[in-house]
């Protein structure tokens, strides 16, 4: 069948594929041995790591050799062939066995000839002059080529994101280890006051017992956090192809800053115009229709041209130079409907890649509005979030002071403790989305790299 059926398979399992890509992108392929001495590592370096050894963006690549694969397979219907043979040949025939079975009277006729032998060396070459189906079949290769050319660019933009979150989840780890390190101080500290004052006698009992049971839930805070601190690490060498067992430290903090001049209206435009997962959408559709045309022109005649020229006899020395040369046109009367079928197999993956088009079109507009939003959202939680830890700090020290006081026992102080945590995860959480936010905007005006270095000030 001269309609490629498994680039339509492939038309129908590309969703398949993409949703199995995206768990490839947490993957890696680990490249040389662990350090003693842990890394210190940057988010720019990271992103350097990920770009060589992520699994999803070395697939991506396998995949563009692939489709450059099939390129050429296709350009080579169009040239001509060449080929060369050399044979010796030796013989021998049985007459009876071709019909030659007579015989002339007073004359010996042998039944048997040979055996006898010959040298053919010879040259082939043929060439289709004309197959319509072939030149449209190499217009859909030379475009699948490209759209897999821009998917690559589109994997690497997924590396950078899935790179810089992870990263940025480890910084709002390592913040909330270090917020709560200080909350466990805080709640020594009043407990060993409490134990004190209640050697005194000036504190009951029940005030040692609460402020005991704030540091031990405290302590058990720490514990979970500083493991899925260290989880969150190892989700991180992943992503980047570490070595299994290296020790790494992030260098950088959270960063905080407005989102550079750039309205809504200017991203959308800019996304439509750089995405290159669009652009690859766009050059699967421009396949598509090719090999519409394709599939239409097997219907159309088809002109081939065979020849070969070689010299052939007992022996070189007395061989003699043979050619052949035949033009051919052929053209299909009557396939039992196969052409026909072919068409409305090609013309369903058309329309497929059309509605996938329009849809990452919208999924486009969705991804630029829904970041601009949680930027404008992030930013003012984290300015509402850092008045509040300003204020639930003032509320602790004059908690504090009162119990030391004998004003009041410690509930007001645990309770201070407690908002002061609270807050304090809030500022986290509101930071890390913020720069989550725009890292999501990054990828989604493509050019995630450049993006980044942008929006989050990387060096």
């Amino acid at each position: 069948m001269r309609f490629t059926i498994g680039r339509f398979v492939f038309g129908l399992l590309a969703a398949c594929v993409v949703l199995a890509q995206q768990n490839q992108f947490q993957g890696s392929v680990p490249t040389g041995a662990p350090s003693s001495t842990p890394l210190a590592l940057t988010l720019r370096e990271a992103i350097d790591r990920g770009l060589k050894a992520n699994l999803g963006l070395l697939v991506s690549d396998a995949a563009k050799d692939n489709a450059r694969g099939e390129r050429l397979r296709a350009l080579s219907a169009l040239m001509p062939q060449l080929n060369a043979k050399a044979a010796e040949t030796v013989q021998q025939i049985s007459l009876n066995t071709i019909g030659l079975n007579f015989q002339i009277p007073g004359v010996s006729i042998p039944t048997v000839v040979g055996p006898f032998h010959y040298t053919d060396i010879r040259a082939y070459a043929s060439w289709t002059a004309f197959d319509y189906n072939a030149r449209k079949n190499y217009k859909s290769a030379q475009e699948s080529q490209r759209a897999a050319q821009l998917s690559v660019l589109d994997a690497r933009d997924l590396v950078v994101q899935a790179t810089a979150n992870g990263y940025l989840q480890i910084i709002a780890d390592a913040s909330r280890v270090d917020a709560i390190r200080s909350q466990v101080e805080t709640s020594q500290a009043l407990y060993d006051r409490a134990v004190d004052q209640q050697n005194a006698g000036t504190a009951a009992g029940i005030d040692v017992l609460r402020s005991q049971v704030e540091l031990k839930q405290q302590q058990q805070r720490l514990l979970a956090q500083r493991n899925q601190f260290e989880k969150d690490k190892l989700t991180l060498g992943r992503v980047i192809g570490l070595p299994p067992g290296q020790v790494f430290n992030i260098s950088e903090t959270a960063p905080f800053a407005p989102l550079a001049a750039m309205t809504q209206d200017q991203a959308l435009q800019a996304a439509i115009q750089q995405r290159p997962d669009y652009q690859s959408y766009k050059a699967r559709v421009r396949a598509a229709e090719e090999t519409v045309k394709a599939a239409r022109g097997e219907r159309y005649p088809i002109a081939d041209v065979t020849a070969d020229y070689g010299d052939v006899g007992p022996t070189l020395g007395k061989s003699h130079g043979t050619f052949s040369f035949v033009a051919s046109a052929r053209i299909t009367i009557f396939d039992g409907g196969r052409i026909a079928g072919d068409i409305i197999q090609a013309r369903a993956a058309l329309k497929q890649r059309q509605d996938e088009l329009a849809d990452l079109g919208g999924q486009i507009d969705y991804q630029v509005r829904s970041a601009f939003l949680d930027i404008g959202s992030a930013a003012d939680q984290v300015a509402v979030a850092r008045d509040n830890l300003d204020l639930a700090n003032q509320t602790l020290v004059q908690a504090r002071d009162r119990f030391s006081a004998g004003v009041t026992d410690n509930i007001e102080v645990v309770q201070a403790q407690e908002s002061v945590a609270a807050a304090n995860d809030t500022l986290i959480s509101a930071l890390f989305a913020h720069n989550v936010a725009k890292v999501g905007l990054a990828r989604a005006l493509g050019g995630t790299e450049q993006g980044i270095q942008q929006f989050l000030e990387v060096k």
